[in-house]
């Protein structure tokens, strides 16, 4: 059972960066309809970051690679 998590978050968190390199690489995080569990998933891999924009906070994706 715990592999078809991973998988499901695996697949989740590859259309969440689909979705984001479609929007430019970036989006409002109130835009974002993914779960916080995938975002978060994004985040420790490093393949995200936040951005606080001084009016609200922008997700996009990590160019540092």
């Amino acid at each position: 059972m715990a592999e078809t998590v991973d998988s499901y978050v695996e697949r989740t968190a590859a259309r969440l960066l689909r979705f984001l390199r479609c929007c430019g690489g970036s989006s409002p995080l109130h835009n974002i309809q993914f779960s916080p569990t995938i975002i978060q998933y994004l985040l420790d891999k490093k393949l995200l970051q936040i951005q606080n924009t001084g009016h609200g906070f922008l997700l996009q994706i990590n160019e540092h690679l």
